[in-house]
């Protein structure tokens, strides 16, 4: 019998920036420097410049790009998601210099998992209400961990990992002085199971956030500002053969409400049949 030809489908997607806003007025912000990547590979950017709505939101620039290819020394497929914005400035609430999130995956020609990681992500010169907020990303975990097999099998076999996992995520039993609408979100993983929904993990890169700004009370990855809203930083979402990446989302509260987010990827990508 012949050989299956089998064909390597790409996907990978990027965002820089896109937002909704619902009060006092009510106003969906089409994706800013949004690009894809088509099933066959290649190369795809976007760029958008001088961004401004009203005085609620603006950036000086956001910018994204996709690529896939085989790399004919191996045979494995690589695929590569970036999307960063500069000068991004929320009510001036949330100011940064620079937001980069970026993926890069290496698919094996025979099949088997990826290994897909965020290596590059960063925040720089990230301000929450004027103050500096230092934000440790815990990029090597991820990097050492690239495969989704890799992350749940030290998530099983190693209790430290695990409880280490446990505590920065939220996952086990309910944590003290852990507000109500963060501990009703997880509270679906009540014991030492491997936090999967769907085939979904839902984690952050986040390993720690340093601010002296008395006003920020942090959960984790996410960041409380009273009669603002609510930060999340990093979230990443693993599955089996695809990860996405948010590095900035902000739900504002009164009385301005909406949602925002910047540097929003996805990247997998499959052999086929």
């Amino acid at each position: 019998m012949a050989a299956i030809q089998k064909t390597f489908l790409y996907n990978a997607r990027g965002d820089g920036f896109s937002a909704q806003v619902t009060r006092p007025v009510q106003q969906t912000i089409e994706v800013q420097a949004g690009v894809s990547l088509p099933t066959a590979g290649g190369h795809g950017c976007s760029r958008v410049e001088n961004f401004r709505y009203s005085e609620i939101l603006s950036f000086d620039a956001a910018y994204s790009q996709v690529a896939g290819s085989q790399n004919l020394a191996n045979g494995n497929y690589t695929t590569l998601v970036a999307a960063t914005v500069e000068g991004l400035n929320i009510l001036d609430m949330v100011t940064a210099d620079k937001i980069v999130s970026r993926l890069s995956s290496e698919h094996p020609a025979d099949g088997s998992q990826p290994s897909i990681i965020p290596l590059g992500s960063t925040f720089e010169n990230l301000r929450i209400a004027g103050c500096p907020v230092k934000v440790d990303l815990d990029i090597e975990l991820f990097t050492r961990l690239g495969t989704f097999d890799s992350f749940r099998t030290e998530y099983d076999k190693n209790k430290q990992f695990r409880e280490t996992m446990q505590q920065r995520y939220f996952w086990g039993p309910p944590k003290s002085g852990v507000p109500g609408f963060l501990l009703e979100r997880y509270k679906w993983f009540p014991g030492d199971a491997f936090p999967e929904s769907k085939g979904i993990v839902l984690c952050s890169l986040v390993k720690g956030i340093q601010t002296t700004c008395p006003e920020i009370t942090s959960y984790g990855n996410i960041i409380v500002l009273p009669q603002f809203g609510t930060i999340y930083l990093s979230e990443f979402y693993l599955q089996d053969s695809s990860r996405r990446l948010t590095m900035l989302r902000v739900e504002m509260g009164s009385p301005i409400c909406g949602t925002v987010s910047a540097g929003d990827i996805e990247g997998n990508g499959v052999l086929f049949p």
